[in-house]
């Protein structure tokens, strides 16, 4: 059923079905009491006339006339006897020979000839005289069931019009749905203007709020990857351009050092734009608005010694000594392909920016949370710079140290992702750059 107007309406239907036969069964138990109790008054009734009614005159109805007949819809054939101690003075002809009932005084019920009876048992002043009347309860029910049937079947033939009724209504109240449906369906790809609250239901408002906050997270997304597009195009660019100046070179080149010279700068220029697309389709991945990680209680330590060894030829070339020092149980809650690209950009970044026979560290330490700190011996970032470091494509003027800038902005995205705070700051023992990455205490 995915209808929400044929869903209300069949629910609506079973509500005031359920109402509708509860107001019956109601209905009729409130009749058959309400019947009873004037049908127990006319029998009390009877039952003083009889006992006020003297011997003689008692005994002229009972030889002269027959059981009462029923000349009314309403009235009901009555019993009844008259006893005094164990002899029964007086009844009516269709009375038994034996009491009705019990002595005890009050209402009661029994069953004469398979039929259940109402009698009603009553003494008189001196409790000399007995009197039992009584009179059949199928004229009761019959009673309570025709005035139970009366009250609801107009409401009952009322239902079509009723449920009719209910679906205009339901339809004309979702109408403001239609409305909303009409104007999104209406709508381009590149329309993510807000949707007007004006005229909206108050049920339906968070959901047209929910929806303008996406529209803006969307737009902010286009936003952002129209920029990501247009700067990568830009860098890359410079060096398709620059390896197809080379290209040109070596091929009029005539002599030999001179091609060969050209040659290997084609193949640096690959080198570098092989590099920058592996930096593009890495931060692709870990775009917090595209990622799905599934995060996992990781060893920090065992993932910054594999980063280390992945890294280690680079570094040797350059004479960089790296370490790893710290605690080696910390554990951090992550996607370990993810924080492993976030330890070799650090890396790649601490060697690449430190001189030769330089010096760079790895520590880690366990506090509120586990920190990851990254020290090397290089020139550092200016102050000045370190906010805008973080940008795509960003490099600082003078490093002497060919990039894409993508490096600390897929570092920030992961951190971001994992809710980890980073911090850059000056070494604290002379010249160099202290990257900080923490992240929080796991829960548990």
């Amino acid at each position: 059923m995915h209808s929400l107007r044929l869903r209300l309406l069949v629910l609506l239907s079973l509500a005031l079905g359920l109402a509708w036969l509860a107001a019956a069964w109601f209905t009729h138990l409130e009749s058959r009491e309400e019947i009873n109790r004037l049908f127990d008054a006319q029998l009390s009734q009877s039952a003083q006339v009889l006992l006020s009614t003297t011997r003689h005159d008692l005994h002229e109805r009972v030889e002269h006339g027959e059981d009462h007949v029923a000349i009314h819809a309403y009235e009901q054939k009555v019993l009844f006897q008259i006893w005094n101690a164990n002899t029964l003075l007086l009844r009516s002809a269709a009375a038994p020979l034996t009491p009705i009932s019990s002595a005890k005084a009050g209402y009661s019920e029994t069953l004469l000839s398979g039929q259940s009876w109402r009698v009603l048992t009553r003494w008189d002043a001196r409790e000399e005289f007995m009197i039992q009347v009584a009179e059949p309860m199928a004229g009761r029910e019959s009673l309570a069931q025709h005035i139970t049937y009366k009250l609801l079947l107009p409401t009952f033939i009322v239902l079509p019009v009723l449920l009719l009724l209910l679906w205009l209504g339901i339809s004309a109240g979702l109408r403001p749905l239609q409305a909303l449906k009409k104007e999104i369906k209406q709508r381009t790809p590149k329309n993510l203007e807000a949707v007007a609250m004006v005229g909206v239901p108050d049920e339906v408002s968070p959901l047209v709020g929910a929806l303008n906050d996406l529209f803006v997270r969307l737009e902010q997304a286009f936003n952002s990857e129209r920029r990501f597009t247009a700067d990568a195009a830009h860098e890359l660019r410079t060096p398709l351009a620059a390896l197809k100046i080379q290209a040109q070179v070596a091929l009029r080149s005539s002599d030999a050092k001179e091609r060969q010279a050209a040659l290997e700068n084609v193949l640096r220029g690959v080198d570098r734009a092989a590099r920058l697309i592996e930096q593009l389709l890495s931060l692709a991945r870990v775009d917090p608005e595209t990622a799905a990680a599934h995060f996992q209680a990781l060893n920090l330590h065992v993932l910054a010694a594999s980063a280390i060894q992945d890294l280690a030829q680079m570094a040797h070339t350059k004479h960089i000594e790296l370490s790893l020092e710290g605690e080696s149980t910390s554990m951090v809650l992550g996607d370990a392909t993810q924080i492993s690209l976030l330890l070799r950009n650090l890396l790649d970044n601490a060697i690449r920016y430190t001189p030769m026979a330089g010096r760079v560290s790895v520590v880690i330490a366990q506090g509120v949370g586990v920190e990851l700190q990254i020290r090397d011996s290089g020139p550092g970032i200016p102050a000045a710079e370190r906010e805008q470091v973080w940008q795509r494509f960003y490099r600082i003027a003078g490093s002497g140290e060919e990039g894409s800038g993508l490096g600390l902005s897929i570092v920030q995205r992961i951190a971001a992702l994992h809710n980890a705070q980073l911090v850059l700051a000056d070494h604290e023992h002379g010249q160099g750059l202290l990257v900080k990455v923490i992240w929080p205490a796991m829960a548990g």
